[in-house]
């Protein structure tokens, strides 16, 4: 499981990247990553990020509106910063994150499928 400095140097690589930054687009390979319907993931399309923080071991982008999405990374979760769009092929990612300035990736290298 990342550790709590893990999880902070993710929070503070994040920050400069998609703070103050709009969120376009989200793309989740399977229903187990998504834990809340309400509101809708989509409530935050369009939405500038306001504030990235931790809450213990999640990281946490606030948005405009008083929206957030919680990314629990579990054991084998990993987050990686393109600045182009990923392959579309790719059956690496649980989940993309299109912003303004570039895409959050979300990976899993264990075989359980823990990241949430």
């Amino acid at each position: 499981m990342p550790e709590l400095p893990d999880v902070t140097v993710y929070g503070e690589a994040l920050c400069p990247r998609v703070g103050g930054r709009r969120l376009e687009n989200v793309r989740i390979r399977g229903p187990f990553l998504l834990r809340s319907t309400n509101p809708p993931l989509e409530a935050v399309f369009g939405k500038t990020v306001e504030e990235v923080r931790r809450l213990g071991k999640r990281i946490l982008l606030g948005f405009e509106g008083g929206l957030w999405l919680a990314l629990h990374l579990m054991i084998a979760g990993r987050l990686h910063w393109r600045e182009r769009s990923p392959s579309v092929g790719s059956k690496n990612f649980l989940a993309t994150f299109e912003f303004d300035s570039g895409w959050l990736l979300l990976t899993e290298a264990g075989t359980q499928h823990r990241t949430s």
